[in-house]
């Protein structure tokens, strides 16, 4: 099961990742001591990524916005209008009237229809999984060749102060290219939550890769004891060989479970292309004290049989250096899963050993409920559409003489984002233990300061957030 101690720190590697690389999306700043041309040039940029959010529907502080039923459910669907309006640069420019968008707002319908019934918009309504890059290009096609090709717009273009042709095709390039850095910060934005649930699906496989190591261990030792028997000279200990370990009742319950053996079927064992892992481990297992003791035991039943394996994983498996380079190698997601994933393999052997025979095997779900399958996407969201905001919280307790704001850890940013974020959007969840969580990721993934730090800033901002009536909880 994956738990939400996990899902916090995958949260918060995968968000530390995002913000490192993603490209961001942003209105160009209008150019200092221009030409004519580059002056009207920038009218045009501004005035086309207006008529992008109109022609989405979108309420500006000028106008409605086109009202085309064709074109509206589709396209208010999308998020390139909707980020469109959101920033700070083209609210400004609504609010003290710096565009041209209400001479080409009489147009704007007209262009809408024209959309709606072109081939254009055809093909783009096809795509059945729409990325930003995708919404990006589509809008980028139309300010060239549905919005420009308009005779009335034309007019109006060619009637504002200033025209000029050259001015005009910079324009449309300029946002174009805006569009389509739009593109790549969203296709980041979806890689990285794909990304998140990758690594979480990862996790899962390696509970389930540890039951599948137990079997690859078991039947190592049969190869062993069929090879000894083929000796040219084979002793009476080769010929009669104690097969209480390769014929461990647990084991053989585990290949005839059909929920296990299914998955087997689907995705075959992850370790048995391993030339080095499994028979390694088998030699520390054999020169163990447990599998000594297990051995010699008058007796043992199908109880005995499991609690020897869960004392091979705690004691032998699971600390292994052995393993631990092996998932290093196998998947990048699995550094610090295996301490999570090693604790529910060891519950779900303990809960196995009193199952009963007729039943299934009770295999932990991947997911306690659905809240916690969304919990991480959810989370991941939240502190990424709000990332300004929350930083703004971080940045008012930051004091300036003993910590700089341009120097803090980035990772201390991330997870106090991620904390925030939680602490305002799951009432369910006290505040002490969102707190405690995220205090905890700070010392085991950041500086040695981090999390007295994460500690103090987090404790101000929640108080604060508790004054303003932010936070209820």
């Amino acid at each position: 099961m994956i738990n939400r101690i996990l899902i916090r720190v995958k949260v918060v590697q995968m968000l530390y990742s995002y913000l490192l690389t993603q490209s961001e999306f942003h209105i160009d700043a209008a150019p200092e001591a221009p030409s004519a041309d580059r002056r009207f040039a920038y009218a045009v940029y501004l005035d086309m990524l207006l008529a992008v959010m109109e022609l989405s529907g979108i309420t500006t502080a000028r106008g409605r916005g086109v009202q085309a039923p064709a074109v509206e459910k589709l396209l208010r669907e999308g998020r390139l209008g909707a980020a469109l309006a959101q920033t700070d640069e083209l609210k400004t420019v609504l609010t003290r009237g710096n565009s041209d968008i209400d001479i080409l707002r009489p147009h704007l319908q007209r262009v809408a229809d024209a959309v709606a019934a072109s081939e254009l918009f055809r093909d783009y309504k096809k795509i059945r999984t729409r990325t930003p890059a995708d919404e990006a290009r589509f809008w980028s096609v139309v300010l060239e060749s549905v919005l420009l090709k308009d005779g009335g717009v034309a007019a109006a273009m060619r009637s504002l102060p200033g025209f000029t042709g050259k001015g005009l095709q910079m324009g449309l390039d300029a946002a174009k290219s805006s569009l389509a850095a739009f593109g790549d910060s969203r296709l980041g934005y979806m890689n990285a939550k794909s990304d998140l649930q990758r690594s979480l699906d990862k996790a899962y496989d390696l509970y389930y890769g540890i039951f599948e190591l137990l079997v690859e261990l078991t039947r190592e030792q049969r190869s062993r004891i069929d090879a000894a028997k083929e000796k040219y000279v084979p002793t009476a200990e080769d010929l009669n060989p104690e097969m209480r370990f390769v014929e461990n009742s647990f084991i053989e319950r585990l290949l005839a479970d059909e929920n296990f053996s299914e998955r087997l079927e689907k995705r075959p064992s992850m370790w048995s292309d391993d030339p080095v892992l499994v028979p390694r481990l088998l030699d520390e297992i054999i020169s163990s004290d447990v599998y000594r003791n297990y051995m010699a035991a008058p007796m043992v039943d199908y109880a005995a049989d499991c609690e020897f394996w869960r004392e091979v994983c705690k004691t032998i498996i699971l600390p292994s250096e052995v393993l631990a380079d092996a998932m290093e190698s196998r998947s990048l997601f699995w550094n610090d899963d295996m301490q999570v994933m090693g604790t529910f393999v060891l519950k779900s052997l303990r809960q196995m050993a009193s199952a009963p025979q007729d039943a299934s095997l009770p295999f932990l779900p991947q997911y306690k409920d659905d809240e916690d399958e969304a919990f991480g996407p959810e989370l991941f969201s939240l502190a990424v559409e709000h990332r300004d905001e929350y930083r703004s919280y971080i940045d008012k307790f930051i004091n300036a003489e003993h910590w700089d704001p341009e120097r803090l850890a980035f990772m201390d940013i991330v997870i106090m984002t991620c904390a925030i974020a939680e602490l305002l959007n799951y009432p369910a969840i006290p505040v002490p233990v969102t707190m405690n969580e995220y205090v905890e990721i700070a010392n085991s993934y950041s500086t040695a300061r981090s999390g007295q730090f994460v500690n103090g800033l987090l404790y101000a901002v929640s108080e604060y957030l508790r004054s303003e009536g932010v936070l209820n909880k």
